[in-house]
């Protein structure tokens, strides 16, 4: 065996554990909150431009007809909401700068983190309603029937006109800006505390924070996340089969009679939102970790984390603004339930539970499978406990 210098031999183990630099991907915390800040700019001068009288206002239902007893403001006007928007963008961009440029701790820089998190809920969730779901879930359904010229009444051509109109557009953009301050909030709290921008890991043990843990919590979060969109499969497929389930046989067929294709229609969706529980489990599954035989040209192939990570946390932000959606119509009367119309509101009212749990689960599944950080250096990725043996096989 050849031996190698003491010297040559320290100098390659520092290389090989030296934390790596951080890419410009990488290094979102360092620029996280500018980002934030031009969003926010961005939007209080149109706030300012809409208040003069410039195009594209995307509130209310003189501009924004598809919004009539759907957007939460839909009685805006540019004269009044205009302001309103540039007020609140001007003093988001200082907040994200202050929060970018100073570690503000006790109770103002918990009073700071809060303001953020009300702002990215209100932004991802609150203010957008079901259309951005309904635009994402359309597409596929388009593009697949395309070929056979179905729906018939529906051409993908017109796809754009009718579901991703500027004002639904606007409140997807409302949702990325959502995400922003949420990033924004996290990279500040964890300068605060002295952890890694990159995973916030610390020197502090952190109990929920650990593979194992996750892999617990984790579980009761998957299992909310698969019963709520089955139960709602359950209702549209019943309805698919000419079995009123929640609703009046009747009323039943007078859509089917109005509206020709519309419970196929509400099958599919049913069925992807069936698929899309599937590929839940997949977060506590070895089959989201590696990709299983019956997968061309990917079989036994790594899952990378983000191709998980990333569609859910997206469903998981449509879902719950869409459920918020509905649960505002019980609140403010809109909707009556009785024994014939319950079918058609009561599972989107767990909407919100759906989506939280997503959310949760996709964290779960993020923390188990992040191991070492490459950044600094913190964790290790030989403990991460096996999927089979957190999950019970």
């Amino acid at each position: 065996m050849t031996h190698i210098p003491t010297d040559v031999d320290d100098t390659l183990t520092a290389v090989v554990t030296q934390p790596a630099a951080p890419s410009w991907g990488a290094g979102w915390p360092r620029w996280i909150g500018w980002a934030t800040a031009a969003w926010s700019l961005t939007y209080a001068a149109l706030g300012l431009f809409w208040w003069r009288g410039g195009a594209g206002f995307p509130f209310g239902v003189e501009h924004d007809p598809g919004g009539k007893g759907t957007s939460l403001l839909e009685h805006a006007r540019p004269e009044t909401t205009g302001p309103v928007l540039a007020g609140v963008g001007l003093g988001g961009a200082a907040l994200a700068v202050l929060l970018s440029r100073t570690r503000r701790r006790g109770l103002l820089g918990r009073a700071l983190a809060g303001i953020s998190w009300v702002m990215a809920a209100g932004l991802a969730v609150v203010i957008p309603d079901y259309r951005p779901l309904l635009a994402i879930v359309r597409a596929p359904m388009l593009l697949a029937g395309a070929p056979f010229g179905w729906p018939q009444e529906v051409r993908l051509a017109d796809f754009f006109a009718l579901f991703l109109p500027w004002p639904v557009l606007n409140q997807i953009l409302f949702i990325a800006g959502g995400s922003l301050w949420a990033a924004t909030v996290v990279a500040a709290r964890r300068r605060v505390r002295g952890g890694c921008g990159n995973c916030g890991r610390d020197d502090a043990a952190r109990g929920w924070t650990t593979p194992a843990a996750a892999a617990v919590w984790g579980r009761w979060a998957v299992t909310v996340a698969v019963i709520v969109p089955v139960g709602y499969a359950l209702t549209r497929w019943a309805w698919a089969l000419d079995i009123p389930l929640g609703v009046s046989r009747a009323g039943l067929h007078k859509e089917a009679i109005e509206s020709p294709g519309i419970w196929l229609a509400g099958a599919i969706l049913a069925t992807m939102a069936a698929g899309g529980a599937l590929l839940t489990i997949g977060l506590l599954r070895p089959w989201g970790e590696v990709y299983p035989r019956w997968i061309p040209y990917l079989r036994g192939k790594r899952v990378r984390p983000r191709t998980a990570i990333i569609p859910a946390s997206i469903v998981a932000l449509l879902v719950t603004s869409a459920g918020l959606m509905f649960l505002r119509w019980l609140a403010l009367g809109r909707i009556h339930l009785a024994a014939d119309t319950w079918g058609l509101f009561v599972p989107e009212f767990f909407w919100p539970a759906w989506g939280g749990a997503l959310g949760a689960a996709t964290l779960a599944y993020h923390l188990r499978r992040r191991g070492a950080c490459r950044y600094c250096g913190r964790g290790n990725a030989t403990t991460r406990p096996s999927v089979a043996g957190a999950t019970g096989g």
